[in-house]
């Protein structure tokens, strides 16, 4: 997180580590509702790893009588808006990086949130943040629950901070890493029963599956396999099968694709980048044959299909998003070169270009790739 205007950060700052205690104070003077709010304001994957929960919370003995409500990241908007009304009374969405400059928004989201009047506050999300944290506690609620967590993405001298915050911080079993397993720790701690949800899924229709799809991008380019790879590897599909091949990601490689389209004869490729919805992609993956992607949304919507996939993977979250395991989903080939400095939480040890991706991804060989990719193709054909 790049903090530009350090004033408004600091007026964020006090918002967001004193205000909590005066509505906290104002609460204790009148009963809440039965009502609760989870926090869940990550990245398109990590909300397809977790939003299946939703429907356990709401058909749980605790909360079948509550008002759920979920404050969440407006990149997922359309996946919840589509797939997740039918659990949730009120959706509110934000963009979790902006408020740190922004003390107005945070100060109407308290005035919201007191209206509300939350009875718990949920935080699954292992990884904290100082925004996160903040928010969950200027609900004012008595009750909110979250996970110790590390310092991965908050500040060691914030954390102490907003540790204070928590009326109950679950501490995480070292057996629960990857993270789907991580997520259905907590709600089974705060529901007080097991839970039988073994993987991610979308409801679908399946009339058939068809052709080879690749996401390109990453969120990062540093975290994504060269273009080269991707357009020598379209080269052999092309070779190999009468597959149509897609193209789909964000509006961020719109240029990439337009290169990769470009290249190959007229409708060869099919170029989707930047043209449909969340909900539209979702609907495309659960219909195709297989999925190449780097270590992105792409490889858990997917697994949520049910779709076949050939995952590029990096180090930096190595097991915690990437690898699937085998209790989770096991129809994914996940190709990744380990390195003794896995694990680095994408801060590289080594000094690479900018315009290049880190040695963990671009050690990774167009043959590994190619070989996963042609078992699944023989069996398309």
């Amino acid at each position: 997180m790049v903090i530009k205007k350090r004033n408004l950060f600091r007026l964020t700052r006090l918002v967001l580590l004193k205000l909590p205690y005066l509505l906290r104070f104002i609460n204790k003077f009148r009963s809440p509702k039965k009502r609760i709010l989870i926090i869940k304001t990550d990245a398109i994957g990590d909300y397809v790893l977790f939003r299946n929960f939703l429907e356990v919370v709401k058909a749980s003995e605790k909360y079948k009588d509550h008002e759920i409500d979920l404050l969440g990241n407006v990149v997922w908007q359309d996946i919840a808006l589509w797939y997740d009304k039918p659990f949730i009374s009120n959706f509110r969405f934000v963009k979790p990086d902006e408020l740190y400059e922004s003390p107005w928004q945070l100060l109407k989201l308290a005035m919201s949130f007191y209206g509300s009047n939350y009875n718990t506050v949920l935080q699954p999300s292992y990884s904290r943040t100082l925004v996160g944290d903040g928010l969950a506690a200027i609900t004012g609620a008595v009750n909110i629950i979250g996970f110790e967590s590390d310092t991965e993405r908050i500040a060691p001298k914030y954390k102490r901070k907003t540790d204070r915050f928590y009326s109950e911080l679950l501490v995480l079993p070292e057996l629960y890493y990857f993270e789907f397993d991580r997520t259905r720790y907590f709600f089974e701690q705060v529901l007080k029963h097991p839970i039988d949800l073994a993987g991610p899924h979308f409801p679908s229709k399946i009339a058939g599956r068809h052709g080879v799809t690749i996401f390109l991008g990453a969120g990062n380019t540093k975290r994504g396999w060269q273009t080269e790879n991707f357009l020598q590897l379209m080269e052999l599909i092309i070779g190999e099968t009468e597959q149509p091949i897609h193209l789909t990601g964000g509006p961020e490689m719109t240029e990439t694709a337009a290169y990769l389209e470009s290249v190959f004869p007229e409708d060869s490729v099919i170029n989707l980048v930047g043209k449909t919805s969340l909900p539209q992609l979702i609907d495309h993956i659960t219909r195709t044959g297989l999925v190449i992607c780097n270590e992105t949304s792409a490889v858990h919507i997917a697994a949520a299909c049910g779709t076949k996939a050939v995952c590029i993977v990096g180090g930096g979250h190595f097991d915690r998003f990437a690898p699937y395991p085998e209790h989770v989903y096991s129809r994914t080939s996940f190709i990744f070169e380990k390195m003794p400095c896995y694990n680095c939480n994408w801060v590289c040890i080594f000094d690479t270009p900018i315009d290049e991706p880190f040695p963990c991804v671009a050690n990774i060989t167009l043959a590994r790739v190619w070989q996963a990719t042609q078992q699944v193709l023989k069996q398309l054909t």
